[in-house]
């Protein structure tokens, strides 16, 4: 082999040896940089929660904000909660009251606890916003003792509604006729009053499924308040006739007595007469 060989075989394999240098150092250049982009990502969206997330909570990202609000003395629902929350637990505070769209903001919300409250009232549009795509509600536990019919319009939800202090009545028997009941509580939905005293304490879907129907109820009782009520105004009507009888009949004998006092014409008439004869 000649010098000039060796010297292009030697130039070879510089080559070589530097092309395949190169190549892992490109490639470790390349994973640290994704490595940096991904961390960078992810602080950046920690930082994002963090700033979103209420003052008396602590939030976590778990394909969305996962907001942690229990036994914290809320009074009221948070307004700043991040708007892709997907998991939001209120429970074990002093909420007494939820107000309409009070989570239409949170157009991902999927689980909502708002258990072991002191909610009193929900009112109409309170799930205005999450109805379509809330999986569970939980509502046990608190005061409520009636609902509006459309406190849940078009909710698909799951919802518990056990250990509340139900009143028995039609616009109850309306409203779950519209839910999905957590099966597990559902025979904890019990009658804590009834205009019907036999129901109380009985789980109001095992009185509806006896074929009560507390709706019938109240059409009786609208029936017999509306007949007192036409009853009450026909005797006032008869009354005022009768007492309306009465007084023109008082008005016209003594209209009566009156013409009955008063002189005669005839006995007048000789009085002028023997006047005139005098004269």
């Amino acid at each position: 082999m000649t010098n000039d060989q060796v010297t292009v075989e030697n130039g070879a394999e510089d080559k070589t040896s530097g092309l395949m240098g190169t190549t892992p150092r490109s490639s470790n250049n390349s994973c640290s940089y994704l490595d940096f982009l991904g961390s960078l990502w992810l602080l950046l969206t920690m930082i994002t929660i963090a700033r979103a997330c209420p003052k008396r909570c602590h939030c976590t990202e778990r394909n969305g904000a996962v907001v942690q609000c229990t036994s914290r003395n809320l009074d009221n629902i948070p307004s700043n909660l991040p708007k892709d929350t997907v998991v939001l637990l209120l429970s074990s505070n002093q909420i007494t009251h939820v107000p309409k769209e009070a989570f239409t903001d949170l157009h991902q919300l999927r689980d909502l606890d708002l258990s072991h409250n002191l909610i009193e009232s929900l009112e109409v549009g309170a799930f205005q916003g999450i109805s379509q795509g809330l999986r569970t509600l939980d509502l046990s536990n608190n005061h409520l003792s009636s609902l509006p019919k459309e406190t849940f319009t078009k909710l698909q939800a799951r919802v518990r509604l056990s250990n509340n202090p139900w009143n028995c009545e039609c616009s109850l028997q309306e409203v779950l006729r519209e839910l999905r009941l957590d099966p597990e509580t559902i025979n904890e939905v019990s009658c804590s009053t009834s205009a019907q005293d036999e129901y109380v304490g009985q789980p109001v879907i095992q009185v509806l499924d006896s074929g009560i129907n507390f709706c019938n109820f109240h059409q009786k009782t609208t029936d017999v308040a509306m007949f007192v009520a036409m009853f009450c105004w026909f005797a006032m009507v008869t009354a005022y006739i009768m007492y309306y009888i009465r007084h023109n009949q008082e008005e016209a004998r003594r209209h009566l007595e009156y013409l009955k006092s008063l002189p005669s014409s005839s006995h007048i008439s000789r009085d002028y007469d023997t006047a005139s004869s005098v004269f």
